[in-house]
């Protein structure tokens, strides 16, 4: 899984769609701060470009695994909490880590998996509002 994750984070940086169409179920569950829903792969596709510009206007230069804890639910499912060192760079402020974490359910299909549960335990937009890198919505 170690090995997933850390292509995750390639992928997340240089928003590799080939990638996170191997990566996700064609339908999957994503859960955050506001709720949850049903995600078509295919329409998560198509965000992800706009997802990475906006990290880019926040400064977002580089993601990495600091910490994975891997759960084995049977013998196709495996629940992964991976810890996300977030890298943000936006003079004139000196650079910033922040920490943020996510909890993943992957359906094992040989030679692969894929993702068919997210949940995000924390809102990134009011993250980078609290760490100053957009300003507070009024």
């Amino acid at each position: 899984m170690r090995e997933f994750f850390d292509a995750y984070a390639r992928a997340a940086d240089s928003v590799d769609l080939a990638f996170f169409e191997s990566a996700y179920a064609e339908t999957f569950m994503f859960a955050g701060p506001a709720g949850v829903q049903a995600v078509k792969r295919d329409d998560f596709l198509k965000v992800l470009p706009r997802r990475k510009a906006f990290f880019a206007s926040i400064g977002l230069t580089d993601t990495q695994v600091s910490r994975l804890e891997e759960t084995t639910l049977d013998e196709l499912h495996t629940m992964v909490r991976v810890q996300w060192a977030l890298r943000f760079e936006k003079a004139p402020r000196p650079p910033i880590v922040d920490q943020s974490s996510a909890t993943y359910v992957l359906r094992r299909n040989e030679p692969s998996a894929q993702i068919v549960f997210q949940i995000d335990h924390q809102d990134l937009a009011r993250r980078a509002q609290e760490l100053g890198l957009i300003p507070a919505q009024a």
